[in-house]
């Protein structure tokens, strides 16, 4: 005999979900999207930047001041790039040395060219400068035990001390040297009077650098291997993924992007000093963590990290626009932003544990 189900009967036995809140929608956002957060701040922080300059100073948004952001910030990009995987692969993971791998890199390739060295070759030696540096460092780390703090701090002293025993002076890059034409500048739109969109050579690289670090990291077996061992290295080498060749090689490469970051550098002013780069280490640090990546590693973004840079290019033209400020206040605001981005990174963390 069969039986059927009256209507009203059915209803009474569905109940009917409430409608979701405001609050629950943002609590579920919250959930599914925490390790995205900081950089999502990142950019309105970098967009209010803008709106804000724009009402004070004006003439925040044009294509000169675009173009000056990216050319006098392209070597913090390529450094903050390289930081932003030493800090996914975890465990303490941090490079200090490469502000000291800059100046060490740029005095060597400048001595090498006026020495009579072909340019391009000069240009060689230097990125294999910082490429050496990060490999011992490297070797030290996943070899002998060693906290990448202290590792790294080594080769910054090393560099920096290298640097000085080189030269103690200013050496300028010859002027016809073919090094400097990776400075020069191409215009890409002609705007009105001298509001035109300029790139160079050095910005063109640092953008292939992005790009291909972006790939490197979402689209091969290294990158899955970076962000595995950034969540769980013991877990990532059970999966039988390469942690200690991946480990030495994010420190090789970090320290082969310092030496290209002094080529840029280099390229851009054509002077070399043995205290180059100081401080460029926390601005790299400052860069990746405003951009969103965990200092705990395993999340953050490439893309992020180039928002850092960013931000931090452009806080110093608004304090150079308002002119009232003092240049020291500028430590004091980047830490400040660090605080706030450290403190959402500790929100983020505890989410990801529930």
């Amino acid at each position: 005999m069969s039986v059927t189900t009256s209507p009203a009967s059915a209803t009474r036995s569905t109940p009917v979900a409430a409608p979701e809140g405001v609050l629950d929608r943002l609590k579920r956002m919250w959930r599914n999207n925490a390790s995205t957060l900081p950089t999502l701040a990142a950019v309105v922080i970098f967009i209010a930047m803008i709106v804000y300059g724009q009402t004070a100073y004006g003439r925040i948004v044009q294509y000169s001041t675009l173009s000056n952001l990216l050319i006098n910030n392209s070597h913090l990009v390529i450094i903050a790039v390289g930081m932003t995987m030493v800090i996914l692969t975890g465990r303490g993971g941090i490079d200090l040395s490469v502000g000291a791998i800059i100046a060490f890199s740029s005095v060597w390739g400048v001595l090498l060219a006026n020495a009579g060295w072909n340019a391009w070759l000069a240009v060689v030696m230097m990125i294999l400068a910082g490429s050496a540096f990060g490999f011992v460092a490297g070797s030290l780390i996943q070899f002998f035990n060693v906290q990448p703090f202290i590792a790294t701090l080594a080769m910054m002293f090393l560099a920096r001390g290298l640097a000085s025993t080189l030269s103690t002076k200013p050496e300028r890059l010859a002027d016809d040297s073919p090094i400097r034409d990776l400075g020069s500048t191409i215009k890409i739109i002609d705007g009105p009077k001298v509001d035109d969109l300029m790139v160079t050579p050095g910005v063109i690289i640092a953008a292939v650098v992005v790009i291909g670090a972006v790939f490197l990291l979402h689209r091969t077996r290294i990158g899955r291997t970076v962000y595995a061992m950034g969540g769980s290295q013991d877990s990532a080498a059970l999966m039988g993924l390469p942690v200690r060749r991946t480990r030495l090689m994010v420190y090789t490469l970090s320290g082969t992007l310092s030496g290209l970051a002094a080529v840029v550098f280099t390229a851009r002013l054509g002077i070399a000093q043995n205290i180059t780069g100081l401080g460029w280490e926390l601005d790299a640090i400052a860069a990746t963590v405003i951009g969103g990546t965990l200092l705990s590693g395993g999340a953050g973004f490439v893309l992020g990290s180039v928002v850092g840079a960013l931000v931090l290019g452009l806080m110093n033209v608004l304090i150079t626009r308002d002119g009232g400020i003092k240049p020291e206040t500028t430590t004091i605001i980047t830490g400040s932003i660090l605080l706030a981005f450290v403190l959402l990174q500790r929100a983020v963390t505890a989410r990801r544990r529930e």
